[in-house]
């Protein structure tokens, strides 16, 4: 307090310098106060109200913890950078995790409590405070509420909020294989939509009939999907945990002779492919090529067909632009004199126009 006699007309006539110390004293106080009202400790933790701070008692008195030395735990042959890295998969927190599950456990608002560890073959975890705890057949829910109750009961944390993550399963997924390989979680039936979907989806090398390996079945189940996977009634079909679909290559279109680039073009069956957008495919069609004498070998059976159709009319929209079917053969024949035209190059050409005047002049 500062004496009376210091004051005059209600202002400080002089202050000794230890007088002075004591008023930016009180005023940091005064300010720390003030910033303590303003942000108050989140609740959920575990420090004295809340936070997330861990604490002890011993005696009746609550004392403060050190922070959790080597929370960071990874399981075997797993390094941290790469449990990070590793996609997290959603598979809901009715999942039961099993042997082989990879996951994450950590505390919400708690940054120096993450373990990165793998259920053993008995379903157990080792987890940082807690020791040992079996997780095998529990959901992800009743996984959480077991770990929280340790914490809680070994008087490491108040409150805590266990967050579980699972990075990688071998339990209850189904696997695609074939022209995409991914594995979705399945905890007891999902739709051949939602799978295909979360796996992103068909691409366009992909054949729309597709089969399902069951376990305890035979023969696949062959499921056709049409053009549009999300308007078609196959795609409600129910997979199961450890159901193997297995996708194949889509259908092809075969393009030889005058073109810039031959080959196989794959035959996507949500998009009709027409004669103009298959030369467009190959890079176009060359000088020498017999526009009136394109074919189209189609496959019916046994048996073969050959369809003639004028390239340059179809161009010019005199005639329609025909619908290529799976396994198609395109053939544009070349013009012999187009080919020797284009072999002599210009140079050559004008050679040989001045040997022709020159021996008819002769």
């Amino acid at each position: 307090m500062i004496p009376s006699s210091l004051w005059k007309d209600g202002r400080i006539i002089r202050v000794p310098r230890v007088h002075k110390s004591l008023m930016a004293l009180l005023l940091l106080c005064v300010s720390a106060a003030a910033l303590v009202a303003q942000n108050p400790a989140p609740a959920g933790g575990a420090t004295a109200g809340a936070g997330g701070v861990p604490t002890g008692q011993t005696g009746g008195g609550q004392i403060s913890l050190p922070p959790v030395q080597s929370s960071m735990q990874t399981a075997p042959g797993v390094t941290a950078s790469n449990a990070a890295a590793d996609a997290v998969l959603y598979p809901g927190e009715d999942f039961r995790l099993g042997s082989g599950d990879l996951i994450s456990v950590r505390l919400f608002l708690v940054q120096d409590y993450l373990a990165t560890v793998r259920l053993d073959e008995k379903g157990n975890v080792q987890l940082p405070l807690v020791g040992s705890v079996p997780l095998a057949g529990l959901s992800v829910r009743q996984a959480q509420a077991l770990i929280a109750d340790r914490l809680r009961q070994g008087e490491f944390y108040r409150r805590p909020d266990v967050i579980i993550q699972v990075l990688q399963t071998v339990n209850g997924t189904a696997l695609i294989t074939g022209e995409m390989h991914a594995e979705v979680p399945v905890t007891q039936q999902r739709s051949l939509r939602d799978v295909l979907l979360y796996a992103g989806g068909l691409p366009a090398t992909a054949s729309h009939t597709i089969k399902i390996v069951r376990r305890g079945q035979k023969e696949p189940i062959v499921v056709n999907l049409g053009t549009d996977l999300a308007s078609s009634s196959e795609a409600d079909m129910p997979v199961l945990p450890h159901d193997i679909i297995q996708i194949t290559r889509a259908s092809l279109v075969y393009v030889l002779g005058a073109f810039l680039r031959q080959g196989a073009f794959p035959l996507d069956q949500a998009t009709p492919l027409t004669l103009m957008q298959c030369a467009a495919l190959s890079g176009g069609i060359n000088f020498e090529a017999k526009y009136a004498d394109l074919r189209i070998i189609r496959t019916y059976g046994n048996d073969r067909k050959f369809v003639k159709v004028d390239m340059k009319r179809i161009r010019e929209g005199k005639d329609p632009d025909p619908v290529l079917q799976a396994n198609d053969i395109v053939y544009l024949p070349p013009s012999n004199i187009k080919a020797a035209t284009k072999n002599l190059g210009v140079g050559g050409v004008l050679g040989l126009l001045g040997l022709v005047l020159s021996l008819r002049n002769y």
